[in-house]
């Protein structure tokens, strides 16, 4: 039997509960309530010459409490705000049986509580708008204590809910005492609605793929395994969606995209979570100098539409999402920031290159995850203002088409902000012979260590050899984009419910006998 630990408060409210039962009051009613206003709106349009707001049924959560014997104030919280609320004891209760207001509203009930309310607008004495009144419902009994801001005389503030983990394991809690972390997640939902409105302009359609897939493809990531016990194999949550809308280009689609949850067995940090939004288009007969314009538009899109602006605020710089980005390609980025030039360096000399440098590798790495390091180390932190890194060496991009002018690059392009990937793009590379090649070069790093090294894919080989036109493709991380867009620096402000560690709550009571 699962033993569960209560403060004295929590336990009182669980007093309150049976009280209210006993009464014959539901804590939890079933019953639709018939809510027809927000806090907003009468805050916003409420005009006292008119009496409009006269028939008004609002639900929220009790948030402050006055009492002054036959009358008493309050504070409702909904979705949009916070009004005022006015009780009066010969209102809510005009016959004889004062229960309600003496028992119920002034001992019973909590802060924290979801109250219903029905009654009108009007501005008290003191200039307050206020709803009266004329019926209240019990909607939701709160058994736990809200830590409620407050700041005594001394101007010192006490049981302020700031302590990360906390706010992350109980973003329920977060939501309700800090209601401007809602502001965050409102514009996120913004910026993948507006993404839609923009790809659908453009053509392109919506689609889904799979999740657990039984070859982890699409790019270099450990990747989490299960099993799937009817078929008896091993399967693996995606690390990317990429080679299966490829598929469909294959297949016909002239365009189409994925908002994906992508699975990352790796570590965790500030930018960085297992379970995370990423974003994917593929665009028949276009190419990665294509794509670059077009997520130069997209972006100022995305910005205008979230802050009315195409200049945004990110830590202590302002990036401007407007405009042509600049265009820099990657060994001329480590040529400018590490003062070297890597060009035509075979794997021991750029390994020699990194002792020099002091950039730590690992012996599994092969050319494309040494140049990988050297670039990360000397060049991503200077890359503020929006930047194409392009043309990467072939050992970096195994799904990449050739460059057309030195085929010992490809057509790829990352965008970095802030000193940080953003999005990841290519001219998708469609000869299967060559695809084939790559990816028995990726089992080569596979067979040295390389855990993160791609598996061999034959289904899209053989899909590749059916014929995929010429196509670009973009990925694009949604919890990095909305953390540029609301100015956040941790990717778990962007997530409602982050991963962590796990919490132990229950003490189990046959382990301690």
């Amino acid at each position: 039997m699962a033993n569960i630990e209560y403060s004295e408060q929590e336990q009182i409210r669980r007093e309150s509960l049976a009280k209210l039962r006993e009464l014959g009051i539901e804590p939890y009613p079933a019953a639709l309530y018939p809510v027809n206003e927000t806090t907003k709106n009468i805050s916003d349009n409420y005009d006292p010459e008119k009496g409009n707001f006269a028939d008004v049924c609002i639900a929220g959560r009790l948030m402050s409490r006055r009492i002054m014997g036959a009358a008493s104030f309050g504070e409702l919280q909904d979705e949009t705000g916070r009004i005022q609320i006015y009780v009066k004891r010969d209102e809510i209760c005009p016959g004889e049986d004062k229960t309600m207001y003496n028992t119920v509203w002034k001992k019973l009930l909590d802060i924290g509580d979801v109250i219903g309310i029905k009654g009108y607008a009007f501005i008290t004495q003191t200039g307050q708008l206020s709803i009266h009144a004329k019926e209240l419902t019990l909607l939701s009994k709160s058994l736990r204590v809200l830590p409620i801001v407050k700041t005594d005389a001394d101007g010192t503030v006490h049981d302020s809910f700031e302590d990360p983990e906390l706010r992350y394991r109980q973003r329920y809690v977060d939501l309700i005492v800090n209601p401007q972390v809602k502001d965050t997640f409102v514009k996120r939902a913004k910026i993948i609605s507006t993404m839609r409105e923009y790809f659908n302009e453009a053509g392109c359609v919506e689609v889904e793929t799979p999740i657990l897939q039984s070859i982890p493809g699409g790019a270099t990531a450990r990747p989490f395994i299960t099993h799937h016990n009817a078929l008896d194999i091993p399967l693996y949550l995606r690390i990317a969606n990429e080679l299966y809308l490829k598929r469909l280009i294959v297949g016909g689609f002239s365009g189409v995209y994925e908002f994906a949850k992508d699975f990352r067995n790796e570590g965790m940090d500030k930018t960085h979570n297992p379970e995370f939004t990423c974003m994917e288009i593929y665009v028949a007969y276009k190419d990665y100098i294509w794509m670059m314009e077009f997520v130069e538009k997209m972006l100022a899109k995305v910005s205008m539409a979230v802050n009315g602006t195409t200049k945004v605020k990110i830590g202590e710089n302002e990036v401007d999402f407007g405009g042509e980005y600049r265009r820099l390609p990657i060994l001329d980025a480590i040529r400018e920031y590490a003062g070297v030039d890597v060009s035509g360096m075979d794997e021991a000399e750029l390994r020699e290159t990194c002792k020099k440098l002091n950039v730590e590798v690992e012996p599994s790495m092969g050319k494309g995850k040494l140049i990988d390091a050297i670039f990360g180390e000397y060049a991503e932190k200077n890359l503020i203002q929006p930047t194409f890194i392009i043309d990467y060496p072939v050992e970096m991009s195994p799904l990449t088409k050739r460059h057309r002018n030195n085929p010992a690059l490809t057509e790829r392009f990352e965008l970095f902000v802030c000193g940080k990937e953003l999005a990841n793009a290519y001219s998708e590379l469609n000869d299967p012979i060559d695809q084939l090649e790559r990816f028995e070069e990726q089992a080569r790093l596979k067979s040295k260590g390389d855990d993160e090294a791609m598996f061999i894919d034959f289904d899209f080989v053989r899909a590749l050899e059916y014929g995929m036109p010429p196509t670009s493709g973009l990925g694009m991380g949604i919890d990095r984009l909305t953390m540029f867009m609301t100015g956040q620096t941790a990717i778990q402000d962007v997530l409602f419910f982050p991963q962590m560690r796990p919490e132990k709550i229950v003490k189990d009571s046959k382990a301690e006998e």
